[in-house]
């Protein structure tokens, strides 16, 4: 549309424009909002939180290995490597016969003998079939054919050798360089190469323009690029930029029209700069909206105290009483009306609560793979942290806060610790051992829930019930109402050893009860919610199976955070 707007105008401008097009390429659109993204606007990025249903009192204790699942081989997507397979071979294809026309025009220059002509550049007459051309970015070298000057009138090659040397004063020999690059990189986009047309075909009307418009004779020059069309072949390469290019019929109509072209006025200079500014300005703004969106600036505590208590948050119990209270431990979380209190919790635990972190302890005690980076005083410092909910936010408990359905508090928690912890951090995808819950082969033996066991019909987290069986062994109860398939992975992802990820496809929400001795041979707390009985129970009260294998797993990378400072 710009290019048909200044469709009267000088050639060359329209040349300039298809030339910025393509130097577009190299710069998308998504890197310029990239760039934008990182405006320092927000404290730090803001995720969504991840849903994590786990209902219990106590959490604590890593489980120290699962050995128990059955090894299946990771599944890969083959096509991003088969896609980059074709365009590498796109890419060397392109860039193996652009050298090798290069190779052959190179012998020609130094194969040629020095002619004097007068002129700013140093001139060669080499034994070749090719068109007079200028050969070179930097240090250009105006190639002759052999024979030429016998061939052409003195009034014909003077218009040739000025057709050369508007070349190279335009420097049309580096942004065909330019484009050839744009082209062998995508070389899949058709787009490419037809802007390469295009800024042939301009390149030349703008040499055909100028010529005439310093005084030649239109119709000697339209004689000689004739005769050199009929006696040599055309430049293999568009950075060595000959005289026979374009259309050659509309170049001869529009020489002998000796249209006069019209310089570009203040309005479209103005709309031209408006044009490129918006292109370069706009996805950087939007990035820097994005940035600004994500921040959490409308979701803060009206007033937080953050208090180091001077204790080893990490070897204490995390407790969510119903009543208040404690439990023997000293982090504690207690509900108030629209307050919360979180005692000698640490900046792990915070993270972990902030950033619905599924797969990880609060206050973490063994390996984590989802949460990667940081100090190591975030495990041990612990910090007491009181604060007041605004009035017009969400009702909500820290019971939905643990299960991951407290998406504001959760990110008034996230701009707590970017203000006062300095937290950094973003978010990659690695590809990481899972447990992944199957499908087995006989097929889930779930009933699909309506609902009617819960009193207002929404999703209700599956539990845990502790019981007693006839032989005096402790036995574990999984109570599922009204819950999904992910509802139940992330129950147990916080007591496996490694991630755990959904793979049945099983879309409903089903009702279900599982029994299964407790694991009391393993050490550590909690421990007895894993162990060969529960896989084995998975598989034969449920049909489902727990199979270790890899998949891509999110992880949250902490890239600064300091200890906060005194309220």
């Amino acid at each position: 549309m710009l290019t048909l707007a200044l469709r009267k105008n000088r050639a060359r401008v329209r040349h300039w424009v298809w030339l910025a097009a393509s130097c577009k390429f190299l710069v998308p659109v998504s890197l310029l909002i990239a760039l934008g993204s990182q405006v320092e606007w927000r404290k730090a990025p803001v995720v969504v939180p991840t849903k994590v249903s786990v209902v219990m009192d106590v959490v604590s204790g890593p489980f120290a290995g699962a050995a128990f699942a059955e090894t299946l081989p990771a599944a890969r997507n083959p096509l991003p490597g088969v896609l980059g397979s074709v365009w590498a071979c796109g890419f060397m294809a392109i860039s193996l016969a652009w050298w090798v026309r290069w190779r052959r025009i190179r012998a020609a220059v130094r194969g040629g003998l020095a002619v004097e002509l007068g002129i700013p550049i140093p001139a060669v007459c080499s034994p070749t079939f090719f068109e007079p051309g200028v050969f070179g970015v930097f240090r250009p070298v105006l190639l002759f054919p052999d024979g030429i000057f016998d061939r052409l009138t003195p009034g014909q090659l003077d218009a040739v050798v000025e057709h050369e040397l508007c070349h190279v004063r335009h420097r049309d020999n580096l942004a065909a360089a330019i484009h050839m690059f744009v082209e062998t990189v995508f070389w899949f986009y058709p787009l490419v190469w037809w802007i390469g047309k295009k800024m042939v075909e301009e390149r030349e009307r703008g040499c055909d323009e100028e010529v005439v418009s310093r005084g030649g004779e239109a119709r000697v020059y339209a004689e000689a690029i004739l005769n050199v069309c009929k006696l040599y072949v055309e430049s293999p390469l568009a950075c060595v930029a000959g005289v026979t290019g374009w259309d050659l019929k509309k170049r001869i109509e529009g020489i002998m029209a000796r249209r006069v072209a019209a310089r570009l006025s203040f309005g479209k200079k103005v709309v031209l700069a408006g044009v490129g500014t918006v292109l370069l300005v706009v996805p950087v703004v939007v990035g820097v909206m994005h940035g600004q969106s994500a921040t959490p600036s409308s979701l803060k505590f009206e007033v937080a105290s953050v208090r180091p208590t001077g204790e080893d948050a990490a070897g204490s119990a995390t407790k969510m009483p119903r009543g208040g209270g404690r439990d023997g431990g000293g982090a504690r979380l207690e509900e108030a009306h629209r307050r919360i209190n979180l005692e000698n919790i640490n900046l792990f635990g915070l993270i972990v609560q902030a950033y619905g972190i599924r797969g990880c302890r609060p206050r973490g005690e063994g390996a984590c793979p989802l949460l990667a980076g940081g100090p190591d005083w975030m495990r041990k410092d612990g910090y007491t942290i009181v604060a007041k909910i605004p009035e017009d936010a969400p009702d909500q408990t820290l019971t939905q806060l643990y299960n991951g359905h407290a998406p504001e508090v959760q990110l008034m928690l996230q701009a707590l610790l970017a203000e006062r912890f300095a937290l950094k951090v973003h978010r990659i995808t690695k590809e990481l051992p899972v447990y992944a819950l199957t499908v087995g082969k006989k097929g889930p033996k779930l009933k699909t829930s309506d609902g009617s066991k819960t009193s207002d019909g929404k999703p209700r987290p599956p539990m845990f019930r502790a019981s007693v069986g006839p032989d005096g062994v402790t036995m574990i109860k999984l109570v599922v109402e009204n819950g999904s398939m992910q509802d139940v992975v992330d129950l147990y992802a916080k007591f496996l050893d490694r991630p755990g990820v959904d793979r049945t496809g099983l879309k409903d929400r089903y009702e279900f009860t599982m029994d299964y001795e407790a694991n009391s041979d393993a050490p550590g707390p909690f421990t007895e919610l894993v162990g060969p009985s529960l896989f084995k129970a998975f598989e034969e009260q449920l049909g489902l199976k727990w199979v270790a294998t890899k998949g891509p797993v999110e992880i949250l990378v902490i890239d600064h955070a300091e200890r906060p400072t005194e309220n």
